[in-house]
């Protein structure tokens, strides 16, 4: 499965064009992704079970992510990861939110996605679920790919799907891409520069 998920995310970075550079003379350690991917925008419900518009959410730069809670290792791998960017950045963390989307709105119920994401961190992390028909929308402006494997006789199914993480500004433009391939340290340094491009 990781075989799989590794794959499609390098896919699209390799559809985007590889790693570009910044208007900086330094070269972006993710991968470029500005003017190739849409907005933050989306009408989703949150965690707390109310409606969520990303237009609500500008100011702060976002970390989407792409899951969904059944995840067996990835998700909590991810968000693990995740967490160690959020400690790297030490003071600057309060100018980052991550956004925890999920692939499972079936089973990905508000609460779900709440006790979620709060055992990760409850102060950067937001679950966000919707309809069927939002979440595909959603991924499909962002070019994420999933999709539900064959049920177990117990009913219990898992969700293949892409593992990067999309970085918008706080502006919700849509700036880097990270793999599995990116270390914390990596991801806190670019993630940074974009904090301290909107200063």
């Amino acid at each position: 499965m990781r075989r799989r998920l590794t794959a499609l995310a390098i896919a699209l970075c390799a559809t985007l064009g590889g790693a570009g550079c910044s208007q900086h003379s330094e070269p972006w350690q993710l991968t470029d992704v500005s003017g190739h991917l849409p907005d933050l925008d989306f009408r989703l419900t949150g965690d707390d079970g109310r409606p969520v518009a990303a237009e609500s959410l500008k100011g702060r730069a976002s970390l989407v992510y792409f899951g969904y809670t059944h995840c067996p290792d990835v998700c909590p791998e991810t968000m693990g990861r995740l967490m160690q960017v959020i400690d790297k950045l030490g003071p600057d963390a309060r100018k980052v939110r991550i956004l925890f989307v999920s692939v499972d709105p079936a089973r990905d119920t508000p609460k779900a996605l709440h006790d979620y994401v709060g055992a990760f961190d409850p102060q950067h992390a937001r679950g966000l679920t919707g309809t069927d028909a939002q979440i595909e929308n959603m991924a499909r402006h962002y070019r994420v790919a999933y999709q539900m494997e064959k049920r177990e006789p117990n009913g219990n199914y898992e969700v293949t799907h892409s593992s990067a993480v999309y970085i918008f500004d706080a502006h919700n433009r849509a700036r880097l891409l990270a793999t599995d391939h990116d270390t914390p340290d990596v991801i806190a340094r670019d993630v940074r520069r974009i904090i301290e491009d909107q200063s």
